[in-house]
This record gives structure tokens, sequence and C-alpha cells, in this order.
């Protein structure tokens, strides 16, 4: 397994671990409280929503396709 494969795993996990954050501070009572009053989410839910989606979803391709390894070798 190449370091980027292995970075890739760690991206994502973080990512997954930032994304539940976010899902269940949306779910908090000033959470939705707010919501009910301004029609959105807070600024630092929707970082944790839209930063951990992005990381795990970069973590994610970075596992399929960060392998390192070329289809070249050297001689």
């Amino acid at each position: 397994m190449g370091a980027g494969r292995i970075l890739g795993v760690m991206i994502a996990v973080a990512g997954a671990v930032v994304l539940w954050t976010g899902l269940n501070a949306k779910d908090a009572l000033t959470e939705k409280a707010s919501k009910a009053l301004t029609g959105r989410y807070s600024d630092r839910t929707m970082t944790e929503l839209a930063g951990g989606g992005a990381a795990l979803a970069g973590g994610v391709l970075l596992m399929l396709f960060g392998g390192g390894g070329g289809g070249r070798r050297r001689r």
C-alpha cells in the first residue's frame, strides 16, 4: 500500500468524523431553533458539513487513484 493511499485513508476517516460531527450538530436543539428563525444553519455547522463531505470524497478519490505506482518501472 503506497503512501498516497495511506494518506487517503487518513483524510477519509478525518472527513467522516467531521461530517458526523456536523450531522449531529444539525440535530441539536439550538441549531433547530436557529434554522426556524433564520431559515439556515449556523456557519460552523455548514462548514463542518461541507468540509467533512469534501474531505471524505477527496480521501476516497486519493485511496482509489493515489497509488503513486505509475505504469513504468525504472531499471
